[in-house]
Order: C-alpha cells, then structure tokens, then sequence
C-alpha cells in the first residue's frame, strides 16, 4: 500500500452503519481494520448503538500501532416512539409495531446525516454507508465524495439478487409455489424455488425499496463485502470483470482482525450484556467429546411458532446429539421454556441459554460439531471461520442465496427443507422434527456425506485467518482500497488547484 506523504493528513473514512447488531458490528469491525491499517476511521450513530460497539473503538484504539484514532459520533435516535431496549433490535421478531417503527429511522436519520457531512466534508476522504440507507449516495455525491455501499451479506447473494434485477426472472416462471426460477449469468448453476424468493407480486412495495437500494448501489463508487475470495469462488471476478463491472473489495471475516475470540464474544451483547448462562454452557461443553455437540441458534431476528419450537425441540430428541440451544431474547419462547414433549433431554444431552449467546466461542469449541443455523451471513461467517458444517434452516432476505452457496457450492451443510420466504413476523410452513433430526444425523455422521462435509469444513476453516493477514486476499483489498483513495485525493487535489 502506497503510504499517505508524511505532510498529508491519514485519510478519513466516515463508517455509517444500520442500527441493527447485523449490520452495525461487522461496519464497526471493518472500521477497526482500516484503522489499524492506518487510516482515520469516525463511526456515526446513535445512542444505544454506540454503547454496543465501544468495546470495538477501545480495542481498536488500544492496539494501534500508529496511533490512529477511531472515534465515534453520535446523533439521537429517531423518535418513533421506541423503547430504549427496541431501540437496540431487540423485541422486533415479536412486535409489528416496533418492527414497523424502526424501519422508519432508515428514513428519519437522512438529516442528521446531511447536517454531519454539510459540517465535516471538507475532512472526509469517504463515506463507507449501508446499503439500506439508498438516499446517502445522492447525500454524498452532493458533497463531492466518494460513496461506498456495505453489504451485509455474502457477494454471491448479491450475485443472485443482481441477476434478478436485470433478468426479470420471474416473467418466464410460472407462478406456482413449486416454481423453479433459474438464475442465468452466474458462474454457478443456480437454481430457485419461486416462494423462496423475494417475489414483486406478493411484495410490491419491498421490491420496490430493492430496486431504490440496488440503483444506488450501482451509482456509488465500489461496494465493501465482509467476505473473502477462497469462500466464493468465482464471484469477485464476475462482480468486476463481467457485464457487471463494478468496483468491489472483499476484505473479510472482519472480526478476525477485531482480536481474540475471547475479545468479540460479547460484541453486539449491549454493554457487554451476556446471558447469565453463558459462562455455565463453556463449561458444561468442556465435559462434552470433540465435535458431539450440536449448536442451535437462528439470531435476533427469528421467530418461531410454538408448534415449531415443539417440532424443534422434538428434532433435538430425536437426532440423539448433544446440543446447545440458544433463545433469543424477545422470541416467544425466551420467557418460558418451550412447548417440549416428555423426557425433553435438557438435562444431560441438552443445555439452554436464553439472551445473548458468545456465538464464536461455542462455534469454536472443540465439542461443537453441527451448527443449525438461519444462514444470516454473519453466523454463516463465523461457522465457516470456525470450520464447523451446518444444517441450513433460512427464513428470508439473503438466507437462501447464503443455504445455496453452503450446500450446493461449498459443499459444508445440509438444508432441514425450509421452502418459504417470510419475515419473523409472518406465517412460515412448519418443518417436522423427523426432517430436523435427520439433517443433524447426515451432518454429524461418522461415515457418507457428513465425514465428507466435515472435512470440507475443516479444510475451509483454516483459510478466513490467511485472508486477513499480510499478504492475503483481504488484506491486499483493504490497501488496494485505501491506495485508490489515496489517489482520488491527490486528483481532487489537483483539479482544487488548477
């Protein structure tokens, strides 16, 4: 990377993340890696937000070489009307209301945006924003500043959804709920049901805010995945070379340059709130056999019915595996147990954790053998850093393009047959607890496809840690990024001056 000359100030990244712990951690992490790559890197946010992510800023602060400051700045919280522990995400798997009302600060934080950029523009080399919030393109284009799009999710799904766009896939599809809609000009094969998908004739209006972000996207100058090449082979070239040609840096797993494991375990936990049942689920892992344990988690923004969770908890019965079962705070089970059939094996085979769970140390445990996951990228992230295979269960947005990459190119996992695309708040078709045990049996069986899935994960396990040091893929897209705004600067320079 070409250093910034010793009489120019370090570049200044402005980081602007949505205020869900989905996306809003990974931007802190990307942050903290710029950072300590040498560049000026200011968080804005609001408060609860703030609070979450400080131990990241701290950190990052605390182990720079250079010196470089991470900072954040914090704006108010959009009033519609939400409690503080909704304003963190929570509660909104189990609330239309709240679900509805902080959507609405995608909106309602425009002015605040505007109003920071209008006062420190001038400092500001780049702004590195979430794809949801479509209107900061035209925010900082007005300023004359690069805008770059983060996209919390994997570049294949992104792929996908871009097909979609371009292709109108669904004018030659038929519109039975078995459909299968093939997606053309990919560098794999891929292959869709019809109600797995965002369809614009059931959500008119959701397509229509997908075609708003997507067109904004496009407009910007280049697009931040927390990803790496290995992981998705194929998809960075057909991103920047093919018709799409588009400016796009991998430069994940991003938490693996945030520290140790024991460093981001609580991150996304507000101020560092773990479960009070974290600490006796390590232990209770350590008395367990390597790779006998199942861990069960679908994040923070799943619901399940109680006739699903019985079928779950039924499932977990069934497979005969130990597993670790984690119940977010604000789903409809978190305050009780759940609906579980006699003989519920919770004692022995089977330990609970209500709230929030450390997720990367459990996936790293030498117990943990199977993940069960909603496929949020994420936790799909994590579980592949940790080499850990996984049964795939997604629910909605980018879940099923992230269960095809897992299952079908990577070869790492196992779908329980989820068919239906529906948010937390909608009716989904209940999966039968015979489907989920087998699916936890074929992938943590000694023999067939799940040694062979086992080993895969492993051998892909190894390689997140090689992309983000020196001399990896990741790396050399963070200083392939920083060098191009370096140079941008110096033309902006020029051009000031002629």
């Amino acid at each position: 990377m070409a250093p910034t000359k010793d009489a120019e100030p370090p570049l200044h990244i402005l980081f602007f993340p949505f205020l869900l712990p989905g996306h809003l951690i990974p931007m802190a992490d990307m942050a903290a890696l710029f950072a300590a790559r040498g560049v000026r890197c200011t968080v804005l946010t609001t408060p609860v937000q703030a609070s979450t992510i400080r131990s990241v800023v701290d950190r990052a602060n605390g182990s720079s070489a250079a010196g470089t400051p991470m900072s954040i700045s914090v704006v108010p919280f959009p009033d519609v009307g939400l409690p503080m522990a909704a304003q963190s995400g929570r509660d909104l798997a189990t609330s239309r209301d709240y679900h509805d009302r902080f959507l609405q600060t995608v909106e309602l934080l425009r002015e605040p945006f505007c109003r920071f950029l209008s006062d420190h523009h001038a400092d500001i080399d780049a702004v590195v924003s979430d794809s949801l919030f479509h209107w900061s393109a035209h925010a900082t284009a007005e300023h004359g500043l690069p805008r770059i799009a983060f996209l919390a999710t994997s570049m294949f799904a992104r792929a996908c959804t871009d097909t979609v766009l371009r292709s109108n896939v669904f004018e030659s599809c038929s519109d039975d709920h078995g459909a299968v809609v093939s997606l053309p000009g990919l560098p794999h094969r891929v292959e869709q049901r019809r109600s797995q998908m965002m369809d614009p004739a059931k959500r008119p209006h959701e397509w229509a805010m997908f075609q708003l972000i997507h067109a904004a996207d496009r407009s910007s100058y280049g697009e931040l995945f927390n990803s790496f090449r290995v992981l998705e082979p194929g998809y960075a070239e057909h991103y920047r070379a093919t018709q799409l040609r588009r400016r796009a840096w991998l430069v994940g797993p991003v938490a693996l340059a945030s520290g140790s494991l024991e460093d981001v375990a609580s991150r996304g936990a507000v101020a560092g709130a773990l479960s009070p049942d974290a600490a006796v689920c390590l232990r209770w892992l350590d008395a367990k056999l390597a790779s006998s344990v199942v861990y069960v988690s679908f994040g923070t923004m799943t619901n399940f019915s109680p006739e699903q969770m019985r079928e779950l908890a039924r499932g977990l019965d069934l497979s005969g595996k130990n597993f670790v079962w984690v119940i977010a705070k604000g789903s409809t089970a978190a305050s009780s147990d759940p609906s579980t059939p006699d003989g519920f094996p919770t004692a022995n085979r089977g330990y609970i954790v209500r709230g929030w769970a450390p997720q990367v140390l459990i996936l790293n445990h030498p117990a943990v053998g199977g993940f069960v996951t909603h496929c949020g990228w994420n936790s799909t992230l994590e579980a592949v850093s940790a080499g850990v295979p996984m049964v795939t269960w997604p629910r909605y947005a980018d879940q099923f393009y992230n269960e095809k990459l897992v299952v079908e190119v990577l070869g790492v996992g196992v779908g329980v047959g989820a068919e239906d695309y529906a948010s937390c708040l909608e009716t989904h078709r209940v999966i039968a607890g015979e489907a989920i045990a087998e699916s936890i049996r074929r992938v943590m069986g000694e023999e067939g496809d799940g040694a062979a899935m086992r080993k895969k994960a492993k051998e892909l396990g190894v390689m997140p840690r090689g992309a983000v040091e020196k001399g990896g893929s990741s790396y050399d897209d963070v200083g392939q990024l920083m060098e191009e705004l370096i140079a941008r600067r110096s033309s902006v320079g020029c051009t000031a001056d002629g």
